[in-house]
């Protein structure tokens, strides 16, 4: 059984401020404005974050902080989303020919981690266009950049191969956002071809054996993601993550770590949303808390 008060432990000893109020929030001891004032410390002049990514060290504003500032901005249900729309404002000055670049070149000149490579920095990233396009969307965000990314993912679905793990998460994801799109359901039938029986796709460039598994497509129940695997491998999946906490109360990850300091930001991340998934399939015991 999952051991919350290491978790809480390990949180609070280990993870970013961030991390502490989002692990506060899910645990109900906590607020979403608090989660908020967090996340809005990594909001740069120009609208967009910096700093968010622990593995791209860049103070300058870059897709993936804006990514994951929209996760977490779904993951607390905010009511506030003007961090959001200023994200998205900065997203409209980088964006070319409807999708929006893996990473920006400024971000080379701090420290990073070996595979944060892009070849041509301003070429359109379906991976991380579909990302930012699915979850402003599931925010219920107006604004004019996210009809034309999404345009960009709906021509560019075609192209997703196996092996391409990451972006075939985020494809999903695009989808999970718009299922009421008579073409979201084919799309999802021919991505279910490039899943292996098992469940596991593999990271073509990543580190030996790093892989997705099935909880990164479908974190939700109601995920349209969720319709990809049968039931046994999702009870499978959800004993495997909760089986993963380590003796220290924290889980960890299976691609290197390259910074001791990134390796402990990305352990509270993964904590993090290692006990949201396991408390939306149900599998999360209350704590008890003395009067």
């Amino acid at each position: 059984m999952t051991d919350i008060e290491a978790a809480a432990q390990f949180i609070a000893g280990h993870a970013r401020l961030l991390e502490r109020r989002r692990f506060a929030f899910i645990d109900g001891d906590g607020s979403a404005e608090a989660v908020l004032r967090a996340l809005d410390a990594y909001r740069n002049a120009d609208g967009g974050l910096g700093h968010l990514e622990p593995d791209l060290r860049a103070p300058t504003s870059q897709p993936s902080s804006l990514l994951y500032a929209l996760e977490i901005l779904h993951e607390i249900s905010a009511r506030d989303l003007s961090l959001a729309m200023s994200g998205l404002d900065w997203a409209e000055t980088v964006t070319h020919d409807g999708g929006i670049p893996f990473v920006l070149a400024d971000a080379y000149g701090w420290p990073h981690a070996p595979w944060w490579q892009s070849g041509e920095v301003s070429e359109p990233s379906l991976l991380m266009t579909a990302g930012l396009a699915g979850t402003a969307r599931r925010l219920g965000l107006e604004h004019p950049w996210i009809e034309r990314a999404s345009e960009f993912c709906w021509q560019r679905l075609g192209e997703v191969r196996a092996g391409e793990a990451y972006t075939l998460r985020y494809v999903v994801d695009f989808l999970d956002s718009v299922k009421g799109d008579p073409r979201a359901q084919p799309a999802l039938d021919s991505i279910r071809e490039l899943i292996p029986e098992d469940g596991l796709m593999a990271v073509s460039a990543g580190s030996e054996g790093e892989a997705l598994r099935p909880l990164d497509l479908a974190p939700r129940p109601d995920h349209i993601g969720r319709s990809l695997f049968h039931d046994e491998v999702i009870e499978r999946e959800l004993s495997t993550l909760a089986e993963g906490q380590q003796s220290d109360g924290g889980w960890t990850f299976t691609w290197p770590a390259w910074n001791p300091a990134a390796e402990l930001e990305w352990r509270g991340v993964v904590t993090v949303v290692a006990l949201r998934t396991l408390r939306d399939y149900g599998r999360l015991p209350a704590i008890e808390r003395s009067a």
